[in-house]
């Protein structure tokens, strides 16, 4: 055998001996994650499973130590944010108090699918989604109403939901609440560009002085103004969202195959694509002017991705005949449920459900 042939040869034996040592640990994190995370109680639900809404099949997850509880219907973020892969990981106090259904929205995550229609991903549909779901679930577990919670993407539609359909919902909570788009975008890159100065970083002055202020014709402008915003703490201030922390435990996760994984990044460029120019009239002030059912609105102290300040003004303009409230998460910024779980688990059962369950 040449030397040139050996070579080859070896190095490809490495990269399967890697790839096997990789796909082992993997394996082996993946029972580890599902033992401990086990639902064991008598009366208890877990279960991954896919469900036709509009037409498309989507993914939920669904866990809770006891079906009697109310139902918890998670909208995550994004567009494209799919968040089963990483949900056991953050969940564990809330399962014990409500019934919790994580969602992986059309396009998104292990709903990804190249044959969805594009026609379809509008921000209607996804509103439509979610009475469809929740009329789905109100069925299944014979509960009044769902504890609707939508974080960012999840909010916009979330709030145009309980709007529309208040029949449908115990309560709503806009967790980093979209409110005004244009608007959001101007004061993040305002936010952005004077930590910079502030900070003397000249890269991040360059970069966002050269993509300009807001409103982009596209993701790719969008995506270095967010990645200074993640840098100067408008985003998250936990190692623990930071993104190789949440890749780390969603490749460990027993909900998602390596298939699921490429369909995650796949999803997100995606949604991103397809929803890009349906977003930019979001306005909540004229589009959700009144929600009909209690009203909560979390909002992290450090939030520029999302500005708190936005949400401040939503929350004051709102008719919400049941009551709205304003929660303050004082150490956090953007990605509350994952940066201050337990905070966030305590509100959501020492506020939300103890203030609003049906008796």
């Amino acid at each position: 055998m040449g030397i040139v042939k050996f070579v080859a040869v070896a190095g490809l034996l490495i990269v399967v001996a890697l790839l096997a040592i990789a796909l082992g640990w993997r394996a082996v994190m993946q029972g580890r994650v599902k033992r401990a995370t086990a639902i064991t109680t008598p009366n208890g639900v877990e279960s991954l499973e896919k469900v036709t809404l509009g037409g498309v099949d989507q993914w939920l997850l669904i866990r809770g130590f006891d079906r009697s509880n109310p139902v918890l219907l998670h909208l995550h973020g994004g567009p494209g944010s799919a968040d089963i892969s990483i949900a056991r990981f953050f969940d564990s106090e809330l399962i014990k108090h409500f019934t919790v259904v994580h969602w992986d929205q059309r396009g998104a995550g292990k709903s990804f699918s190249p044959d969805i229609p594009p026609e379809s991903m509008t921000r209607e549909q996804f509103v439509l989604d979610i009475r469809d779901l929740a009329e789905m679930l109100r069925k299944r577990f014979g509960v009044p109403g769902i504890y609707l919670v939508g974080h960012s993407w999840g909010s916009e539609i979330g709030a145009l939901a309980a709007s529309r359909y208040p029949e449908l919902f115990q309560a709503y909570v806009g967790v980093g609440q979209v409110v005004e788009k244009s608007e959001q975008e101007r004061i993040s890159y305002r936010f952005v560009l004077d930590r910079a100065r502030e900070a003397g970083n000249q890269r991040a002055i360059r970069d966002l002085e050269r993509i300009g202020p807001p409103p982009y014709d596209g993701v790719p402008k969008l995506l270095v103004q967010r990645r200074w915003l993640e840098r100067f703490g408008g985003v998250s201030r936990s190692e623990e969202t930071k993104m190789r922390a949440l890749i780390k435990r969603a490749l460990s996760s027993p909900d998602y195959s390596l298939w699921d994984a490429v369909g995650f990044f796949r999803g997100q460029s995606f949604s991103s694509a397809r929803l890009w120019d349906k977003r930019l009239p979001t306005n909540l002030f004229e589009q959700a002017p009144r929600i009909e059912v209690p009203v909560y609105f979390f909002a992290g102290r450090h939030d520029y991705n999302t500005p708190f300040e936005l949400a401040e003004r939503y929350y004051r303009a709102l008719d919400a005949p049941r009551g709205k409230h304003f929660i303050w998460f004082e150490n956090a910024a953007h990605m509350i449920p994952y940066e201050a779980p337990d905070e966030y688990a305590d509100a959501l059962i020492h506020r939300v459900l103890e203030e609003t369950r049906a008796k």
